[in-house]
């Protein structure tokens, strides 16, 4: 008489203790992220947890960060911001729009059309490639990906990585402009002094807006809704943002582990097939977003690494911590950012599906 196998035993940091992956994950990611800081590469606050996260994805880690601890750092991400927003931000958008709608419409169509090619080429199954490389919104491309029937875990990975190698990217570029513009960013004081009443009206404020922007499910609320409101306010002078640092670098924290956590074994193995082609479209379109970004610096007298982290094909909160960490117009660049967050998610969702309903093969 035969038994059934068991499951399969533990393997990696599978085998220890939560409480003891989280410790371990916590002294990885600080170690990284010093070293990553003496050799002066910006966000790295950002980027040592998120590389953490990846090491530790792939050697077999169960711990994954809860959905409340993601929104926290995502309203920590646009509060920072909104402390960044002036009035100037809107002449300037108003003067060059026609210029940031071409821009942002290029990155658009060209992350599109990455998704259609490789839909054609049969690489991936279905319409899960032209879901899973819009260029942005990527929360509301699962959803959709996963109605429209698409591979919900691949249109993941693809979203994820497309971010892990546009902040790696972006944060080279902003190492090695620095060394060519002689710009040094300030070393960071964690324990920077706040006025403790400006303190309390920005905690306030981000509270009560990221509660606004879930209720209405705005994209991306999390961010969008104190980055938004919390601009506003800033820059009429009804509120002063003030934020720590120290607070600062656990949002930063929590938003490397959630990237980096989701690369785990499974979806890694699942997405095997489609690594090299998407690796390739992405490559590609960082390589747009730098020709853009030259255009852009050109014809509107933007200094060359504001110009490229505006044009940077996501995601939003990443972007926003490495120009916070370096010498850039953080308002200019949030500025072009959000206005494509909110084009792909008033018109990716119709593109993608009409390009998805292009490679469906005819009934019958």
């Amino acid at each position: 008489m035969s038994t059934a196998p068991g499951p399969a035993p533990a393997s990696g940091l599978a085998r220890l203790a939560r409480p003891v992956q989280w410790g371990l994950l916590l002294v990885a990611s600080a170690a990284l992220a010093a070293i990553l800081e003496w050799f002066g590469l910006p966000a790295a606050l950002l980027m040592g947890p998120m590389l953490s996260g990846i090491a530790f994805g792939l050697s077999g880690a169960t711990i994954r960060l809860a959905k409340p601890s993601v929104i926290v750092a995502q309203a920590l991400i646009g509060t920072m911001i909104a402390g960044a927003i002036t009035g100037n931000i809107l002449v300037t958008f108003l003067g060059n729009w026609p210029l940031f709608l071409a821009i942002i419409v290029a990155v658009i169509a060209m992350s599109t059309l990455s998704g259609w090619a490789i839909s054609r080429l049969n690489i991936l199954p279905g319409t899960t490639a032209i879901w899973g490389c819009s260029a942005g919104a990527a929360g509301t491309m699962m959803l959709m990906a996963e109605a429209y029937g698409a591979d919900a875990r691949l249109v993941a990975f693809m979203q994820y990585l497309r971010v892990l190698f546009v902040a790696g990217c972006a944060a080279l570029v902003a190492h090695y402009w620095v060394g060519l513009s002689g710009r040094e960013p300030a070393p960071i004081d964690f324990f920077n002094p706040v006025e403790p009443l400006a303190f309390a009206e920005t905690i306030v404020m981000m509270v009560a807006t990221t509660a606004l922007g879930l209720a209405l499910k705005l994209p991306a609320g999390g961010v969008m809704a104190p980055f938004i409101i919390g601009g506003i306010l800033n820059a009429t002078g009804v509120i002063t943002v003030a934020l720590p640092n120290w607070l600062l670098t656990i949002g930063y924290a929590l938003l490397g582990w959630n990237i980096g956590l989701g690369f785990n074994r499974a979806i890694v193995a699942h997405a095997r097939r489609a690594l090299l082609p998407t690796v390739l479209s992405i490559v590609v379109l960082i390589g747009l977003s730098g020709l853009l970004a030259a255009l852009l610096s050109k014809l509107a007298g933007i200094d060359p690494l504001t110009a490229y982290l505006a044009t940077s094909p996501g995601g939003m909160d990443s972007i926003a911590i490495i120009a916070a960490s370096s010498d850039v117009d953080v308002p200019f660049v949030m500025a072009l950012q959000t206005a494509r967050l909110i084009l792909v998610t008033l018109i990716g969702p119709a593109l993608a599906r009409m390009m998805a309903n292009r490679t469906q093969p005819p009934d019958g």
